[in-house]
């Protein structure tokens, strides 16, 4: 089993079984594990961005990691603008970037460019395989880096002779270091917030959208008598006849300072962690002293 082999069947054990590609000759040998190992289903893409794109709306519609294949550091540089949309998003992606031969990358052959330096600005975890007896273990950490708590988008660089090298086999995607939880005093002050009778706003983003969060939204809203709304941006909204529709908070500040200034609280809630809602739409220092903003961080579980 060369490391090719080894890092397809190590994203196959872990979950991670779909790859949107588009591969150049360095990645020839993990092109080929694609073929041979059952379970990975490879998606041809004839541009970077499509791959990367194609990636970032798999995570959002189904909530678990693909990989793509991109082809040195200008292929990953070609997917960038997506890479960057699905890092706000908290999409999980694995991207497996193929890169030189290491004992060639210091003659400066016309693609060769630092695919770390690349990677780094839209990628939370980056590492560069040094060997083929390597590799399958880095392609477990990237997958556990793409699952976290909240997802994060991993970058594999996998130079072409640790792909066709021997290799000792698959590694295990390591255990989930902490998850989302919650803190129950946050819980109890919500509750508090949201019966003391003041204008509240419950600000919704994130995987509170869907369809179940909505309709505990709707819930909450109908006991209570708070405001739902939804951030201006967001990854994935359920909509459609006999769901809870909720409006978002305009884009332009003018429009959006209106519709906030009466709310005397303002819960905002993303993967049950709790923020402080954005700088640019906090109140003035004059209107500060009538507000309670709440800032609610969840406690990771160990």
């Amino acid at each position: 089993m060369n490391g090719a082999e080894s890092l397809v069947r190590t994203l196959v054990a872990g979950g991670v079984d779909v790859c949107f590609a588009n591969p150049g000759t360095s990645e020839m040998h993990f092109v080929a594990a694609l073929d041979r190992v059952e379970g990975m289903r490879c998606v041809l893409g004839l541009f970077e961005g499509v791959v990367t794109g194609a990636a970032d709306g798999y995570f959002r519609m189904k909530g678990t990691p693909a990989s793509t294949l991109l082809h040195l550091g200008p292929g990953l540089a070609n997917g960038l603008a997506n890479l960057h949309n699905a890092k706000k998003a908290n999409s999980g992606i694995v991207n497996i970037v193929g890169q030189h031969a290491v004992y060639h990358i210091g003659f400066n052959a016309p693609l060769t460019s630092d695919i770390e330096g690349l990677a780094r600005p839209m990628s939370a975890w980056v590492r560069t395989s040094p060997d083929a007896k390597s590799v399958a273990k880095d392609g477990a950490a990237a997958i556990a880096a793409a699952k976290s708590s909240p997802p994060q988008i991993a970058t594999l660089i996998l130079p072409a002779d640790t792909a066709w090298n021997e290799a000792d086999g698959i590694a295990q995607v390591p255990d989930e270091s902490q998850r989302v939880s919650y803190s129950p005093q946050a819980v109890d002050n919500a509750a508090k917030v949201l019966r003391g009778g003041a204008q509240t706003l419950l600000l919704l983003t994130g995987s509170v959208l869907t369809e179940q969060g909505l309709a505990l939204a709707a819930q909450i809203s109908g006991k209570t008598g708070c405001k739902v709304l939804g951030q201006t941006y967001n990854p994935r909204m359920a909509r459609g006849r006999g769901r809870f529709s909720i409006d978002r908070i305009p884009y332009v500040i003018e429009q959006a300072l209106p519709i906030l200034k009466d709310f005397r609280h303002i819960v905002k809630t993303r993967w049950l962690r709790w923020k402080h809602w954005p700088p640019r739409l906090a109140p003035s220092r004059s209107m500060q002293s009538r507000r309670r903003w709440l800032n609610w961080q969840s406690r990771p579980a160990r």
